[in-house]
């Protein structure tokens, strides 16, 4: 929260400064990526096999620049290896394994 005294004193900070508080804040809003237990885990990946060898609709949801970010689309690969997923094959789009949350089957 922005509280009185950022106002007060702002006029007579430097531009530097003002950045600075400016990033502190945006800092405050930051969320923290969950962990996810075993049983999370193997039902993310039963559902993504599913999809994958059904060809079905899927809407993602994982953790990237400290937020929850979500992305509809088909699954074209899975790369357990490199531990990546690309999604829609025209236009690809690469999530991160470890940064997957959730699973949801259109």
């Amino acid at each position: 929260m922005h509280d009185r005294g950022n106002i007060k004193w702002a006029a007579m900070m430097l531009p530097e400064h003002n950045e600075l508080l400016k990033d502190f804040w945006k800092q405050q809003e930051y969320k923290e990526k969950p962990t996810l237990d075993e049983q999370q885990a193997g039902e993310i990946n039963m559902k993504l096999q599913l999809a994958i060898h059904n060809d079905l609709t899927v809407r993602l949801t994982y953790f990237a620049a400290h937020d929850y970010k979500e992305i509809t689309g088909k699954i074209s690969k899975i790369d357990s290896i490199h531990g990546l997923i690309t999604m829609n094959a025209d236009d690809p789009f690469i999530i991160r394994l470890a940064d997957l949350l959730n699973v949801i089957i259109d």
